[in-house]
């Protein structure tokens, strides 16, 4: 209706300029007021021919250098315009419509700076490039988008303006152009400390080798990704012409479950949040490396949950990895209760770590009881230093004093290269 109402009225508009100027030279007569009217005249026709001319019938498409990205990079996008006549455009403006969940920005470790000022890295992505085609009947601009947020992000829409020369007439459309663009979180560098349960002792560095008993070689079999390179069988490599890797019969594994929060509270940090997507992820490509069992559990507001049991496939934790990736805080429902829920699936593997952003009272008794039934639970909160309240700090007291461990990661870890995680 008001694309309808501007059409009609810049018709009148140049139908009035007509009407004005022919009034002119009929009334005044003379040489000159009949020439400034047919002087006119072909630049009238010409915004005419404009507000006639069919824009809905040009034909655009986007192409991305990459589809797939890490959180923090950049893509290039080509913005490629085509139409059947040449009739003659003076400018034309061109403008990415942009989606809710690209107004993050992310300069991966660097953005934990901001952790107490999370609002920093909210902005509106604005890109708008100028051309000028005349007489061409393809026209074709790059932009770069740059530090994309984690998530799937669909591109639906390209703004394209044109005008004259006078800004007497301006038409504009927005063309449907789909494209997908998919930021997987980033995995951070970790390094691990085994926390010692006597206070006085306080923690080491570990190798993940630790955690693990010597390996039997029972068998050969085509080469993984993450595969080591002592592992590959030389002889059977030379046999069969591909390389072959030693498999192994673990003497005793680890199970370790990985439990991220996903709850969306009303004080959410989305900062810590992202914080702890990309540590979880760590977490689990660093212990699928090295451990027999890896599993994952994420739990959201209103049930909202899912279940990951074997990250050490290779099909499941890219299953695993793409699910990170779309994840978003969810839900008004209570972790806590959610947890107790899951608690079956959880089993009585060796080593449970939960991440979360928030700590409550309900939290600490949640917790507590699943520490009877696990060798081993350990929490990370990630959090901004200046946003843990004190119910919190009190938390985290009553849960050491309990000997449990509690790893608080905060801005002045999170930038650091290794980030180092207690457990």
């Amino acid at each position: 209706m008001k694309d309808k109402l501007k059409f009609t009225l810049n018709i009148a508009f140049v139908l009035l300029l007509i009407a004005v100027l022919f009034s002119y030279a009929m009334f005044q007569g003379g040489f000159v007021s009949w020439f400034l009217f047919y002087s006119l005249l072909p630049i009238i026709f010409y915004q005419f021919g404009l507000l006639l001319y069919p824009m809905k019938k040009w034909k655009v498409t986007r192409k991305l250098s990459r589809q797939v990205i890490a959180a923090g990079d950049g893509v290039t996008v080509s913005i490629d315009m085509k139409r059947k006549v040449a009739f003659p455009v003076y400018y034309c403006i061109v403008e990415e419509v942009f989606p809710e969940t690209l107004r993050k920005m992310d300069s991966k470790q660097e953005k934990y700076y901001y952790m107490d000022r999370p609002d920093k890295l909210l902005t509106d992505r604005n890109i708008k490039k100028v051309v000028f085609p005349y007489f061409k009947k393809n026209i074709r601009l790059e932009y770069t988008i740059g530090q994309v947020p984690r998530g799937e992000h669909q591109l639906t829409a390209v703004r394209v303006r044109i005008g004259d020369v006078f800004g007497l007439v301006k038409k504009e459309h927005i063309f449907n152009v789909e494209d997908k663009l998919t930021a997987n979180p980033t995995e951070v560098p970790l390094r691990l400390y085994e926390k010692n349960r006597s206070f006085d002792q306080g923690s080491r560095a570990t190798s993940p080798m630790e955690v693990t008993n010597t390996n039997i070689a029972v068998g050969v079999r085509e080469y993984e990704p993450g595969d080591k390179f002592s592992w590959i069988d030389w002889k059977q490599t030379a046999r069969k012409n591909t390389i072959m890797t030693k498999e192994f019969e673990q003497e005793k594994g680890i199970n370790v479950s990985l439990v991220l929060d996903h709850c969306n509270y009303s004080s959410l940090n989305f900062l810590a949040f992202e914080a702890t997507v990309e540590i979880t992820l760590s977490l689990m490509t660093t212990f699928r490396k090295k451990l027999t069992e890896i599993s994952l559990l994420t739990i959201g507001g209103d049930r909202n949950s899912a279940f990951f049991p074997t990250c050490q496939d290779v099909a499941m934790y890219t299953i695993a990895k793409r699910h990170l990736t779309g994840l978003n805080a969810s839900g008004n429902g209570s972790f806590s209760n959610d947890l107790k829920e899951q608690m079956m699936r959880l089993g009585h593997g060796d080593i449970v770590v939960v991440i979360t952003t928030h700590l409550d009272e309900q939290f600490k008794q949640t917790i507590l009881q699943l520490n009877k039934r696990i060798k081993s639970l350990g929490v990370i909160l990630v959090q901004s230093k200046s946003f843990i309240a004190h119910h919190e700090q009190a938390v985290i007291k009553e849960l050491h004093s309990s000997g449990m461990a509690v790893d608080v990661l905060t801005e002045e870890q999170l930038v650091k290269k290794p980030i180092e995680v207690s457990l």
